[in-house]
């Protein structure tokens, strides 16, 4: 009952906070309530039984994420400020197209439930062969995409630094 409780505060918490971190106007609260819900995720996995996870969140996410995030937003943007109110018609598309992308997250996980459930249901997986499942070289792995997340990340932190050099 006691864990029950608490995953229900930390999902509120994850829930509460990513819509703050989305629709606040200083673009460091923003960083802040994002660290919040890094925060909560790790406690998610320490609720789990998850410690490895949890120090990788922390450690990696709400640590060095944070402050590259933090670095970056410095570099290229004056804190203090408040950012600008969007047009209601760019407010409807982002709806909509957030909307397009939950319905297309849904239909990937709904049309590969199976094999994920198939995954579940052995009892005896280590952690090697989830790690291998996850992030190999077959069909239906992850490695490329996980690479190619990494590239863009690098790529957005330079062009951020360039923009941030010119002024």
């Amino acid at each position: 009952m006691a864990q029950q409780i608490i995953f229900f505060v930390l999902a509120a918490i994850i829930a509460i906070f990513s819509i703050l971190a989305v629709t606040a106007k200083q673009i460091i609260r923003s960083a802040t309530y994002l660290l919040f819900v890094l925060l909560a995720t790790a406690g998610l996995y320490l609720l789990l039984g998850y410690n490895y996870l949890f120090a990788v969140q922390i450690a990696v996410y709400a640590g060095g994420v944070m402050v590259l995030f933090i670095f970056a937003i410095l570099l290229t943007n004056r804190p203090g400020e408040n950012v600008k109110t969007e047009l209601p018609v760019r407010r409807v598309a982002a709806g909509l197209t957030a909307l397009a992308g939950l319905a297309f997250c849904g239909h990937i996980i709904y049309w590969n439930i199976k094999r994920v459930g198939d995954l579940v249901a052995q009892s005896d997986i280590t952690p090697q062969q989830l790690g291998h499942s996850m992030l190999g070289t077959d069909k239906y792995q992850y490695l490329l995409p996980f690479e190619t997340i990494s590239i863009l990340l690098l790529a957005c932190i330079v062009g951020a630094i360039m923009i941030a050099r010119k002024r």
